[in-house]
């Protein structure tokens, strides 16, 4: 079997050889090209994707996540934006509560992975994370074209960062790198094309699969979803007036869109399946189930409809916003299966004699079929604005400035003046502002109360 990097380079120059057929589950996307016992994930019919062949990414495991972890996002200044860190907290602490897990972000701008591990004991390892999310190769591809040393370089600094955190006890989802929209604002003198910047990307990414099969930790392909909806979506979205940029103005920092793809790529890579409430009404016989972590209040019904009140301590992950808006956490739903894979808050109903029903559930109503309502529909992708809302956004902006809090922490305090003067006496006094905000966190965490009202359509 050939190397990666020998792989990597030959594909670059023999890509064309590269057959590719109709796939049986889909006619519309090619199948895997494949040579000698290499899979390939697939690719749009677009030729924008024609010389790219990333390496099929590993299957997702079981669920990694155990009650009372302590979760560390670890990466570059991607992640010190602070965005896909805060929806992975925040979803973590609102739609999964009963797993009390315990975040912190360590991103660092401009950092590589050999940089991570520079500071790793200081701001990483001294506060005994049980998982870690891990997101370096933006900088370390150094805005080049590739070369077999960097490679070297990075999967070796890479790997030992991986094995550091499960000598010391912790769970490991490595990330790839994210693609690049354009070559870097700051990069003065470019050393390549756009497409050079991103096969280098991707090769990267293929060595982090090696790393994820040698060390057998999850594995989160955020490279090949973004290039991807990076294309597609600007078809869809962008006009020329108006582009949308999965990847940012400057081409490498995501707005909420692209922000959304990361955060799903690590959640779905942690294991995560289950539906997050499945809620029963049965009409006929004026009964309801809630499930576990939610509870039936009481059910009701007069001569036009019927109405069924729950209380919830797990919420579905809300967010509002333009599909066709790059800065839109709602938009970025519609570039990968968020809904389908993370947000499931069903409601199924059986029993309706009409062919159809409305369904409010809070100040707003939808109408759907008999059909649809057997088979279940999602409440929290029909109701953008729901009963969870506010409580919801209580949640995500305590996470919001716990994270800020983090970045100053580590930055400024540990690395600054202070930390170098005398490092424990500054994670001692950061640590007692930090239980602070996240006592804030745990304080906004509330059960919901919510109704669900049916009216028969006739």
């Amino acid at each position: 079997m050939l190397p990666t990097i020998l792989r990597s380079i030959a594909l670059l120059v023999a890509f064309s050889v590269f057959a590719t057929t109709t796939s049986a589950e889909d006619s519309s996307l090619p199948k895997f090209p494949e040579s000698g016992p290499y899979q390939y994930e697939p690719k749009p019919d677009d030729p924008e994707f024609g010389k790219f062949f990333p390496a099929k990414a590993p299957e997702i495991g079981p669920l990694l996540l155990t009650k009372g972890d302590r979760l560390v996002i670890i990466g570059d200044s991607i992640t010190e934006q602070k965005m896909y860190s805060r929806m992975i907290e925040t979803y973590l602490t609102a739609c999964m509560p009963h797993l009390e897990i315990e975040t912190r972000q360590l991103g660092w701008s401009g950092e590589t992975a050999a940089g991570f591990l520079r500071r790793m004991d200081s701001d990483c390892l001294r506060f005994e994370p049980t998982i870690a999310t891990l997101c370096y190769g933006m900088n370390d591809a150094r805005y080049r074209a590739y070369d077999v040393n960097n490679g070297h370089w990075y999967k070796d600094n890479y790997q030992h960062i991986v094995r550091r955190l499960k000598e010391a006890g912790a769970k490991v989802v490595l990330g790839s790198p994210g693609c690049a929209g354009k070559i870097a604002t700051w990069v003065k003198a470019p050393a390549c094309t756009l497409d050079e910047h991103n096969l280098n990307l991707c090769t990267l990414r293929d060595l982090g699969i090696e790393i994820a099969k040698e060390e057998n930790v999850a594995f989160a392909d955020l490279f090949w979803p973004m290039y991807v909806a990076q294309i597609t979506a600007a078809k869809k979205y962008g006009t020329d007036d108006k582009p949308y940029q999965v990847t940012g103005n400057d081409g490498i920092h995501p707005p909420w869109a692209g922000q959304v793809i990361m955060a799903h790529g690590f959640l779905k890579s942690m294991g995560i399946r289950e539906p997050i409430a499945n809620l029963k009404v049965d009409l006929a016989a004026t009964s309801a189930e809630a499930g576990e972590h939610h509870s039936l209040v009481e059910i009701k019904s007069d001569d036009s409809s019927y109405q069924v009140t729950f209380q919830s301590h797990r919420y579905p992950f809300c967010a509002t916003g333009k599909a066709d808006d790059e800065n839109s956490i709602r938009s970025g739903m519609t570039l990968v299966p968020f809904s389908e894979d993370l947000n499931q808050f069903l409601l199924t109903v059986s029993g309706l004699e009409a062919d159809k029903a409305s369904v409010r559930w809070g100040e707003h109503s939808q109408e759907f079929t008999k059909d649809e309502l057997v088979e279940g529909v999602n409440l929290a992708e029909h109701f953008e604005v729901n009963p969870f809302s506010q409580a919801f956004q209580a949640i995500d902006q305590a996470v919001a400035a716990k994270q800020a809090f983090e970045t100053i922490q580590i930055k400024k305090i540990f690395h600054g003046e202070e930390g170098k003067k005398d490092l424990e006496a500054a994670v001692k006094s950061t640590e007692a502002k930090r239980a602070k905000l996240v006592q804030a966190i745990q304080d906004a965490i509330v059960p919901v109360t919510h109704t669900v009202v049916i009216t028969p359509v006739k």
